[in-house]
C-alpha cells in the first residue's frame, strides 16, 4: 500500500515522461482527489500554472489516477466528466485504450 507522498512521487514522475522535454509539467497540488483505491491528479504546464496564460496551456492532459495498491498510473480522457471516467474505472469498465495503463517501473504504457 503506497503512502500519499510515494503516489505523488509516481505522479510526478508520469506528468514529466508524458510531456515533450522542453515543458515543465506541474501537478495542481490543491486539486488532488483521494480516493480509497488512490489518488487522482491533474497537471499543466508549470509556466501555464503560474502565469495564466493560455499560450502556454498542454493539449490533452486528462487527469490520472495512482493506483494505492500498485502504484500503476490510470490515465482518464479529456472528453467526458472525470466522475464519468471514474465511474467506469470502479465499474472496471473503462474503454481500451493503448495508453489507458502506465506502469512506473517499466515507464511504459499499455492497454491492460
Amino acid at each position: 500500500m503506497l503512502t500519499d507522498e510515494e503516489m505523488l512521487q509516481i505522479a510526478e514522475r508520469f506528468t514529466r515522461f508524458s510531456v515533450k522535454a522542453h515543458i515543465e509539467p506541474m501537478i495542481y497540488s490543491d486539486d488532488i482527489m483521494k480516493k480509497p483505491y488512490g489518488n487522482v491528479y491533474h497537471y499543466n504546464s508549470k509556466k501555464y500554472i503560474l502565469t495564466g496564460d493560455f499560450n502556454y496551456s498542454l493539449i490533452g492532459n486528462g487527469p490520472f489516477l495512482v493506483e494505492k495498491e500498485t502504484g500503476r498510473v490510470v490515465t482518464f480522457g479529456t472528453s467526458g466528466s472525470l466522475e464519468y471516467h471514474l465511474k467506469d474505472y470502479e465499474n472496471n469498465t473503462l474503454m481500451t485504450c493503448l495508453t489507458r495503463y502506465w506502469y512506473p517501473d517499466d515507464e511504459r504504457f499499455d492497454y491492460k
